[in-house]
């Protein structure tokens, strides 16, 4: 029963990350909507790191740490993704010949 409710919102959470990527493109460019990745997945991380955190404590709930740090693996998943795509089209790049 967890796994539809946990994987709906990691593709809402993946969704909202590629319409906040394309809005920022058409705002500050390529490098700004990096930028902004990155930023976006350190904050998932720490929202993570705080739900462990709590729970911890007795402060927090284990579906909260749960879905937090879910969401945290999605989203540096993700940069991985694009970090890996951005080498290889740079490689691809270099190797054309001139």
């Amino acid at each position: 029963m967890v796994a539809p409710v946990l994987g709906a919102a990691a593709g809402a959470a993946a969704y909202r990350a590629v319409q906040g990527a394309a809005e920022g493109m058409a705002q500050g460019g390529f490098g700004a909507a990096l930028q902004r990745a990155v930023e976006n997945v350190v904050q998932v991380q720490r929202s993570a790191d705080a739900a462990s955190t709590a729970a911890l404590q007795g402060q927090g709930s284990v579906s909260d740490v749960v879905l937090a740090v879910s969401r945290a693996e999605l989203a540096l998943q993700t940069a991985t993704t694009l970090r890996d795509r951005i080498v290889g089209a740079y490689q691809d790049v270099m190797r054309m010949p001139i």
